[in-house]
């Protein structure tokens, strides 16, 4: 289970508390960054690549995986990076895991990557003619195929539940189903509503394997090639 820590906005005094989220590992198991209760968090003014991820390591396998490294946004504008204890690795439970071979994934650096990460895997599932989608969604990149819309989100923050809706909404209006990628996985009412609708989604890690975040994005799973 998610851990809670307490936080203290460092420009405004604004206290908040945090959840950690939670990945899926290749093994099956999801896996969330243990906090360091005791730390401090700063403020984030500055982006670099290397570090925006964190080795978080699953408890079920050993398995080491790099997943974005926490962070909470405050209303007063300031990004606040979460403390963690990279001593305690991760947290585990169980959920499904993946059958992508790993010869059908590509490093995840940039956005494109995100996108050609998401092409490659639904081509696994029989859908060559991808394409950029012709409506263009609120929050990240659209694609589409015979049947299906796609949308992929190469953002730092965990997907939305307005985001999967949008989603759900385009395909209904398309006679198609759809699927969600994110990168930096989604908000717990997102998954909820993603469950309600029947909304497969897939969380990208940094190798670009996508991994089955929820029931339906399971079942699609396994009719990959």
């Amino acid at each position: 289970m998610s851990e809670t820590v307490p936080l203290c906005c460092t420009a405004c005094g604004r206290r908040h508390r945090y959840t950690a989220p939670s990945y899926p590992c290749a093994c099956g198991a999801p896996v969330a960054p243990a906090l360091d209760p005791r730390g401090t968090a700063t403020a984030v003014t500055h982006r670099a690549w290397d570090e925006e991820w964190i080795g978080v390591r699953c408890a079920a396998c050993g398995t080491e995986s790099r997943w974005p490294r926490p962070e909470l946004g405050c209303p007063c504008g300031t990004v606040l990076c979460v403390p963690v204890d990279r001593k305690a690795g991760g947290r585990s439970g169980r959920t499904p895991g993946s059958r992508v071979p790993a010869h059908r994934s590509v490093p995840i650096r940039t956005a494109r990557d995100a996108v050609t990460a998401a092409v490659l895997y639904l081509r696994g599932l029989g859908h060559r003619d991808v394409r950029r989608a012709d409506q263009r969604p609120v929050s990240g990149i659209g694609l589409a195929a015979p049947g299906i819309v796609v949308q992929v989100d190469p953002s730092a923050g965990p997907a939305s539940a307005r985001d999967v809706e949008c989603l759900w909404l385009t395909a209904m209006a398309e006679s198609a189903s759809c699927v969600f990628f994110s990168l930096a996985g989604y908000a717990e009412e997102a998954r909820r509503r993603a469950d309600a609708l029947g909304v497969a989604l897939f969380v990208l890690d940094p190798t670009g394997v996508p991994r089955p975040a929820n029931a339906s994005a399971v079942a699609l799973d396994a009719t990959a090639d």
